[in-house]
């Protein structure tokens, strides 16, 4: 039943298109224009997106954290290591720098030394009070040796804050406004205010200064990504043009396949923009995937043409056929392609379902112009002359086809043997794959924000902040000498962990204020004895220096405090080893029943965000591979047949995991991506094939080795050219400097080759090996939906 309405439904929308071509014309320039207008609505990615769902633990414990101490990533670092920073003119010159950061309305406030504070007693009033570090500014080198000396030597509060005392390293921190951290403003402010300040202090003293941060960071990434957009979509229009030209030598049918793909394009913006779905890594691929889907379109239908053209001339029965023909294969091969990228749409991420939806609507949408603009354009032109047509008898492609046949003919064997050691090579490289939650390890390496993280990291130790924050269950229980003396324990063990920064907390604070109470002696730089702790503290409690200090490291209560500290960028297994170990550091000096202690922070979303993000995407690929299993029965109804075509795409999967494992290539969100959206297309080419050959099986009655060879030349030269279409195309991606957009190209590419290889060579020779039990009328019943129409059964019976 579903088979003969489809056999009427496409000959019917033929009809509609060639009889409806202005009108259609007319509502695709609508279409285009209203999509155009929403380009207005589409922003960049200024939110850090959380991969993890709002109820996941480390989700809660991360908003507990932000409600009682707010936004952590805030801060922006600034740093010189040049020995003639210490020079009068240019020691005032980076005093300035900070207050005229400090100017700034987007900035909340500056710790540099230019307005740090030291902390005495004042004996008459028994408590402390700030004091400034420079009380003038310095007039010669001796007063700015000084003023080093005391920094370096005397104010240990403040080492691996604002200096290193090994390389003397100087550091200023500008903390932005909490409200624009995650908004454009953000952007504006750090691509051209604080750009053309830190230009300005490097031309006036000639010395190099480090910025870092992550505002900064994830500010300069996104600029890195909507740079790439512009570059990949020219790119991705040279390659597929190029190759387009070579394959049919026409330059009216490579402008027509042109502007069928721009449209497309200009229709993903549109898309973005009306969903209102922000410019992310993997959206900002969805416009250059679009060219690179939408040309094997565009292929398959300009060849039925021309083919049909060469046939018997008549250019109305030839664009009827080439709609009613090809359309219903192609919205399959495109069903199947969308279906790859829907699967990303039951993820939790954000990040991966906005990207799911977008891709999965826009590859339909190319689908639908390509059906309607290339026939009803090629109506309004003359027939294609000889030389357009010369291309279908290229002796190279009969070469190919000759060496196909050859291949599954004589040397099934061979094949099968090459298969198995290949599969084999592969299993043993998918057992050296590792996963990696690396945060910068995608970043650009050759841009300057890149280079200057690997800076701080050697200077200062990191720049992901880790958090751990400590409830004591009562009022001011951070100020308890337990309490303090269990948070110094923990930041001992932190501090002894090579890839851990030295920690920040209201201990450092007490301490510092001991080493006040005898006179600014950094020998006192400790915390106080149990006879010292009471009048200590109580001068602590009273000043409202300390008060002001005190807001950073605990609640207004005095009941819960926090602990910073930075993590270096390292691989996800050992970022897990730190967490265990702090986790077990923790526990020993923590009891439960008296004290709740969790860790948090963005380096710790970030791990648990790459462990859940890997494990959705392998269900995601399993849930691929079983909606198009499940595609493939209801269109030939034989589990037989399932299982032979999942063979030749399943294998291609293997193989690039293999060499992922060779090749040192990790596993990560950006990497596993590959196997979804490779799946997804390269089956299109096992539905071609097989919808051929079961329809060659009825031509030549049920012979099973002439209907495959049959299949073989007739699908063999269109799935080689939109394999090489699909392997050139998304070997764009190669060019990015990122490191995930990278490998996904060249992955995706890799992935495609062999599974057209796969398809060309190991389907058919299943198919003949496997005859007895495949080829019978029962095996092969009549399918669902007849994806090639009868009359491409009387066209093959009359050749």
């Amino acid at each position: 039943m579903v088979a003969k309405l489809t056999q009427g439904f496409w000959p019917a929308v033929a009809r509609i298109i060639l009889r409806n071509r202005i009108l259609i014309l007319l509502l695709v320039v609508a279409a285009t224009v209203f999509l155009a207008l929403q380009w207005k609505n589409i922003q960049l990615s200024n939110t850090e997106v959380n991969i993890l769902p709002d109820d996941h633990e480390a989700t809660i414990n991360y908003n507990i954290f932000t409600n009682l101490f707010g936004e952590e990533g805030n801060a922006i670092v600034f740093a010189v290591r040049n020995p003639k920073l210490f020079e009068p003119e240019n020691f005032n010159r980076w005093n300035k720098f900070s207050k005229q950061l400090d100017a700034f309305p987007e900035v909340d406030f500056v710790v540099s030394t230019d307005n740090l504070q030291v902390l005495v007693k004042d004996n008459e009033k028994q408590e402390f009070v700030i004091e400034d570090y420079i009380k003038e500014n310095p007039t010669s080198l001796e007063e700015v040796n000084q003023l080093k000396d005391y920094l370096l030597n005397e104010l240990p509060f403040y080492n691996g804050l604002i200096y290193n005392p090994e390389s003397e390293t100087i550091q200023t921190i500008a903390y932005l406004d909490k409200d624009i951290v995650n908004t454009s403003v953000r952007n504006e402010f750090i691509l051209n205010d604080l750009r053309d300040l830190v230009r300005n202090f490097e031309a006036e003293t000639n010395l190099d200064m480090h910025v870092s941060g992550m505002p900064y960071i994830r500010t300069w990434n996104t600029k890195s990504i909507v740079d790439e957009i512009g570059i990949f979509i020219v790119a991705a229009l040279l390659v597929t043009s190029l190759i387009f030209f070579f394959f049919f030598r026409s330059f009216r049918a490579t402008f027509i396949s042109m502007c069928v793909v721009i449209i497309g394009v200009m229709w993903a913006f549109g898309i973005l923009g009306l969903l209102q779905y922000e410019i992310t890594i993997l959206t900002a691929l969805i416009p250059p995937l679009i060219i690179v889907i939408g040309i094997p379109n565009c292929i398959f239908l300009i060849n039925k043409y021309q083919q049909e053209v060469k046939k018997h001339g008549n250019q109305a029965l030839s664009l009827q056929r080439v709609i009613s023909k090809i359309g219903n294969a192609t919205l399959m091969t495109n069903i199947t392609t969308a279906s790859g990228f829907a699967t990303f749409i039951i993820l939790d991420s954000d990040l991966l379902k906005e990207f799911g939806i977008v891709a999965s609507i826009n590859i339909v949408g190319i689908f639908v112009l390509s059906l309607l603009i290339i026939p009803i354009i090629y109506s309004f032109m003359a027939l294609p002359k000889t030389k357009h047509l010369r291309h279908l008898n290229k002796r190279w492609i009969d070469f190919f086809v000759n060496w196909m046949e050859r291949m599954v003919r004589d040397h099934r064997i061979g094949v099968y043997i090459s298969s198995v050691a290949i599969l084999v090579l592969s299993i043993i490289g998918i057992y050296q794959i590792e996963i990696t939650g690396s945060r910068i390890e995608d970043l650009p390496k050759n841009t300057h924000y890149f280079k200057d993280i690997r800076f701080f990291e050697e200077e200062f130790d990191g720049i992901m902040p880790m958090e751990i924050v400590v409830d004591t269950k009562r009022k001011n229980g951070a100020f308890r000498p337990a309490t303090l003396r269990r948070m110094n324990q923990l930041g001992e063990v932190i501090e002894e962990t090579p890839e851990l920064s030295r920690p920040v907390s209201v201990v450092d604070l007490v301490k510092y204020s001991k080493q006040a109470f005898y006179n600014g002696i950094p020998k006192y730089y400790q915390l106080p004895t149990s006879q010292e702790n009471t009048f200590i503290m109580d001068m602590v409690r009273k000043s409202s220096a300390d008060g002001d200090l005190l807001e950073s490291f605990m609640d207004s209560t005095g009941q819960t405090a926090r602990l910073t500290t930075f993590l270096r960028d390292v691989k996800i297994d050992r970022m897990e080893e730190i967490e265990m170990d702090v986790q077990k550091a923790i526990t020993k000096f923590f009891p439960q029943e008296r004290y709740n202690v969790f860790m948090t922070g963005k380096a710790l979303l970030f791990l648990k965000g790459t462990r859940y993000l890997v494990k959705n995407l392998l269900i995601s690929l399993a849930l691929a591979i079983g909606l198009i299993s499940l595609f493939m029965a209801y269109l030939f109804r034989s589990f037989r047949m399932i299982i032979i075509s999942l063979v030749p795409n399943l294998l291609p999967l293997v193989i690039t995991a293999g060499l992922m494992g060779y090749l040192g290539i990790p596993i990560k969100p950006s990497t596993i991506l590959v196997f979804s959206i490779a799946f997804g297309i390269s089956v299109d080419d096992t539905i071609h094939f097989l919808a051929k050959y079961r329809q060659e099986l009825t031509t030549h009655r049920w012979h099973i080795k002439k209907s495959v060879y049959a299949a073989l030349r007739e699908t063999g030269v269109s799935m080689f050219y939109t394999s090489i279409v699909l392997f050139f195309g998304f070997s764009v991606f190669i060019i990015s400097d990122f490191g995930g957009t990278k490998a996904l190209g060249g992955l995706v590419s890799a992935t495609l080759l062999f599974a057209m290889l796969a398809n060309l060579i190991l389907l058919p020779s299943l198919l003949l090996s496997l005859e007895r039990s495949i080829a019978n009328k029962q095996v092969l019943k009549k399918p669902q939906i007849d994806i090639l129409p009868k009359e491409e059964i009387k066209d093959t019976e009359d050749k």
